[in-house]
């Protein structure tokens, strides 16, 4: 591996460290644990430039999950949520 490689690796690495463990789920788990989560706190984010994409940011039992869908997912009325800029995932 060449250093670039390497202070690439690096930083993912540093960067989950921070962040603490991502799970994807498909957009259907993701909806089966908003009905499970109570007043659950939900980080939307949207764009695309050849076709439009909604991600998604949920916080569940201590380990947070994030979803991607092409299109926009229904939010329990319990459910906060965060528009963000953007979502970014390391990796």
């Amino acid at each position: 591996m060449n250093t670039a490689a390497h202070a690439a690796a690096a930083a993912v690495a540093q960067a989950v460290k921070a962040s603490g463990a991502i799970v994807k789920i498909s957009p259907e788990g993701f909806k089966t644990l908003l009905q499970r989560s109570k007043d659950p706190l939900v980080v939307t984010s949207h764009g695309g430039v050849f076709s439009k994409k909604f991600e998604y940011l949920m916080g569940y039992k201590g380990l947070v999950f994030f979803t991607s869908s092409k299109e926009q997912l229904g939010f329990p009325s319990s459910a906060e949520i965060v528009e963000a800029e953007k979502i970014w995932i390391p990796g």
